[in-house]
């Protein structure tokens, strides 16, 4: 194939410029501020996963709570009630006896379950304090997030900008080249890791860095300007004069 000098050189500079394009769009999608998103947010839905796990639990134990609360009424409601005839007088001496007994065995499982109580107690203040430490969590990570994903946005809009200038560079430096030329630069480069062509300086590609033997740089020495040249390595057009 045969492109013009200018052709070479355009075609070199778009080369350029899709490698710039590659290399920006790598450093958007490997922004610091991507990954601590990330993991920010992992940590925010694990806050609020333990939150929720949380808040299931001391419901639970409310239920529970209520439950004691309503073992020792009954107790108290038993023993005031055991009282009251003790001290009303009307009951004989075997009755006062077994009312004393009653009161006394209801008085040691009232202290036992006012013990359960306040135990449960204990565990809904517990869980009541982790909620909060867990809600202060989901709120501290909630505000890193937004910080996060305005810095995000601005440099996502700032490499947009660049992309935008290159594309708008790409398509000028393109203005005018064989379409031939372009189909074949576009083909080599969808196959050969987005280099489609590159400079021969100082007797080697400068896309795959090799070195090219004497043989074939006396061959290319004494083709024509205008015919197109592909590196024996990495078969990207060569533009020589560089």
């Amino acid at each position: 194939m045969k492109a013009s000098s200018h052709d070479q050189r355009q075609i070199l500079e778009v080369a350029r410029l899709d490698q710039a394009t590659t290399a920006l769009n790598h450093k958007a999608s490997t922004l610091p501020e991507l990954a601590l998103l990330q993991s920010v947010t992992t940590k925010s839905h694990n806050a609020r996963d333990l939150r929720i796990g949380a808040q299931t639990e001391l419901s639970d134990v409310k239920r529970e709570l209520l439950r004691a609360e309503a073992d020792v009424e009954q107790i108290v409601s038993r023993i005031n009630k055991d009282e009251a005839r003790l001290t009303s007088g009307s009951a004989s001496p075997k009755e006062l006896e077994q009312l004393q007994h009653e009161v006394g065995t209801l008085g040691v499982r009232r202290a036992e379950l006012e013990e359960i109580e306040l135990e449960i107690m204990m565990r809904v203040d517990e869980i009541n304090a982790r909620i909060l430490e867990l809600q202060g969590q989901e709120t501290a990570y909630a505000a890193e997030i937004a910080d996060l994903e305005i810095r995000k946005e601005n440099a996502l809009a700032s490499f947009n900008n660049e992309l935008d200038a290159m594309a708008k560079e790409r398509l000028e430096s393109l203005n005018g080249v064989s379409a031939e030329f372009i189909t074949l630069y576009e083909k080599i480069r969808s196959t050969n890791n987005g280099t489609g062509a590159a400079a021969l300086i100082a007797g080697a590609c400068n896309g795959c860095h090799l070195s090219i033997n004497t043989v074939e740089l006396k061959r290319i020495a004494e083709l024509a300007e205008d015919e197109v040249v592909r590196c024996e390595e990495c078969r990207c057009i060569l533009v020589r004069g560089v």
